[in-house]
């Protein structure tokens, strides 16, 4: 099997982070989606599993955080070009998610942008030029 991550969230309006996630580019897969959870597919590696919180609370035992209110993990995506950094940005606010503030940073041969999900999650949308890192 190939390694992949699902990264496993608890989301309080699943239909909101659902469409956020489709609206970012990922693809919903109904085999493994219902009325508590969106598997939300990014690439062949990389899934976002959507978990009403009454239904995360079921796989754990500890208290789960609110991402509005602390950052306990940045999710970074990669993209092909800055442009696709800044759109992708651009579609996930109107699409319910908001910038938390953070400037983006850009030392030429990266940039990124950071976004909050509509249940707070940070996620950190990244183009890289590695050819130039030893530039910098």
């Amino acid at each position: 099997m190939t390694k992949m991550i699902f990264v496993n969230l608890p989301v309080t309006d699943l239909a909101a982070s659902t469409r956020f996630y489709q609206a970012l580019g990922c693809e919903r897969n109904d085999q493994f989606s219902d009325e508590n959870a969106a598997s939300m597919v990014w690439s062949d590696a990389i899934v976002f599993q959507l978990l009403t919180r009454d239904y995360f609370q079921t796989v754990t035992t500890m208290p789960l955080a609110d991402a509005n209110a602390a950052c306990g993990a940045m999710y970074a995506l990669s993209f092909e070009t800055r442009e696709a950094v800044d759109a992708a940005v651009k579609v996930g606010e109107a699409a319910g998610g908001r910038q938390n503030g953070r400037p983006p940073i850009d030392m030429g041969w990266m940039y990124n942008r950071q976004i909050q999900d509509p249940d707070g999650h940070v996620l950190e949308f990244v183009w890289m030029d590695m050819s130039g890192m030893g530039a910098a």
